[in-house]
């Protein structure tokens, strides 16, 4: 039973054989892909599952909300607990949670009981993310080893986002639209197999549990990501109410977790430069990351007039990008150090936003091209590099809650970009003509606005790791500050 668990191991007792140690790797992996795609999946069901289910859109955007709020609200507390009774039990749990919710979600006949099923399957992502990097940052202690593990676990986060809308349509375009949820069953299978008998159990010291901190931390977290979905439909006065108690929950939580004997988040973390820097830089990278999704994605089919499928298939060259850059980023970290690979990685992603300032509305894929790949290039030097240094920060027996900070910056930068470029997109289009030509051109006018941003915000990002990261090379070793 949980409430029983005593035992104080950070590590697992003895390291396993590289070979297992790249299995595991494999099945974080899976799990992070399973919960990327879910995440994106649902946005190419929605108009079926307004035709099939009779879901008005209110109850389309529920079925959004139901699984990001509960998700990114629990994190923290996902990852205290999986220190506290063990991140291979947090995992099995979630896994089991998330595999029975999705297989319920495919046979549901109304849009109240899908609701309720991307709850649950919230739930459980909840628990399976924190686990997932934390079981990492103990499996590969040494850093070269954890630089491209981390390599490949970014790479699978960004194939899932993007394959997400790929699977979707072309499921949907064969089969109904249960399928998408039933994918997830024997994914999260192979994952659960993996972890049953893989892994050993890992956990944290066990100190007295904080139930203020985790009640503070679950209100900021999901009033926040709550009001940064509803925000591009305007700041309301319940926009207002939400984001307010968020912001109050959250200095109180800051201020609890800081005179506290046993917080449940260590704020101590923060002063160390490596991970303080290597946070914010997540949150600019997804900040700009899920902005160029939403962004380009509506552009493809709304001017250039893709379908969803063939929208999302044209960004197969961003992951290639990642992929291929992937040994090239590590060995490059191996010679000038993760700031360096993090810095360059961001001024070549600010290149393809510029790069984006050039399309039109009658640009072919071939002036896109060049742009998707450098975004690839970049993303795929940065987002690892970022990974690797913040991992490396984090000690053995603080690796869930640590892994759940990363998450929370991951999931809040994303949520951020998607509010925040998407209302500026859709105020660039406000009191144009809505002939079809001039809307097109609207559309790229304000897309044109939105990459502006996007490329001063990225290189805020290259100024950040420079002033805040210390300079290191790979054999250093890391120091708290």
């Amino acid at each position: 039973m949980l409430g029983m668990t005593t035992s104080t191991t950070q590590v697992p007792t003895a390291a396993p054989p590289t070979r297992a140690r790249w299995w595991v790797l494999i099945a974080m992996c899976l799990a992070m892909l399973l919960l990327q795609m879910d995440n994106m999946v649902l946005n190419v069901a929605l108009p079926t599952l307004a035709a099939d289910l009779d879901a008005s859109n209110q109850q389309l955007q529920l079925m959004l909300t139901a699984y990001m709020v509960p998700f990114a609200g629990l994190l923290l507390l996902a990852g205290s607990l999986s220190d506290r009774f063990g991140r291979k039990r947090l995992l099995i749990i979630g896994l089991l949670l998330f595999a029975a919710a999705s297989a319920a979600g495919a046979w549901v006949d109304s849009a109240e009981l899908l609701i309720a099923a991307r709850f649950v399957m919230g739930l459980g992502g909840a628990l399976m993310m924190p686990s997932t990097m934390s079981i990492l940052i103990v499996y590969f202690p040494d850093e070269q080893e954890r630089r491209k593990a981390m390599s490949s676990f970014a790479v699978m986060s960004v194939l899932g986002l993007v394959g997400g809308p790929v699977v979707g349509g072309l499921l949907l375009e064969h089969f109904w639209w249960g399928s998408i949820f039933l994918l997830n069953v024997p994914l999260a299978a192979l994952a659960l197999a993996a972890a049953l008998f893989l892994l050993t159990e890992s956990r944290g010291p066990v100190g007295e549990f904080d139930p203020v901190g985790a009640l503070l931390s679950v209100i900021w977290t999901g009033c926040l990501v709550w009001a940064i979905i509803e925000l591009p439909r305007g700041f309301t006065t319940p926009v207002r109410l939400v984001l307010l108690a968020g912001l109050v929950a959250l200095v109180l939580f800051l201020v609890w977790e800081s005179v506290i004997k046993h917080p449940m988040v260590p704020l101590s973390l923060f002063r160390n430069r490596d991970f303080s820097g290597s946070c914010f830089a997540i949150v600019l990278v997804m900040f700009t990351f899920g902005g160029f999704l939403l962004v380009l994605t509506q552009y493809l089919q709304s001017v250039l007039g893709y379908r969803p499928a063939q929208a999302a298939i044209s960004l197969l060259p961003l992951v290639v990008a990642m992929l291929l850059v992937q040994p090239i980023a590590t060995s490059l970290g191996a010679r000038i150090g993760q700031r360096g690979v993090l810095s360059l990685g961001l001024v070549i992603v600010a290149a393809a936003f510029a790069l984006l300032l050039t399309v039109g509305v009658a640009s072919s894929y071939v002036a896109l091209a060049p742009a998707f790949v450098g975004f690839g290039v970049g993303a795929g030097m940065a987002q690892p590099a970022a990974m690797t240094l913040l991992t490396g920060a984090i000690p053995a027996d603080q690796a869930g809650v640590g892994s759940a900070l990363n998450d929370t910056m991951l999931q809040t930068g994303a949520a951020l970009g998607v509010a925040c470029l998407g209302s500026l997109l859709a105020r660039g289009m406000r009191g144009h003509d809505s002939g079809a030509g001039l809307a097109r051109q609207a559309f790229v006018d304000a897309m044109h606005q939105t990459f502006t941003v996007s490329v001063a915000v990225v290189l805020l990002g290259v100024v950040i790791a420079m002033l805040v990261i210390r300079p290191r090379r790979a054999t250093d070793v890391p120091r708290s500050e």
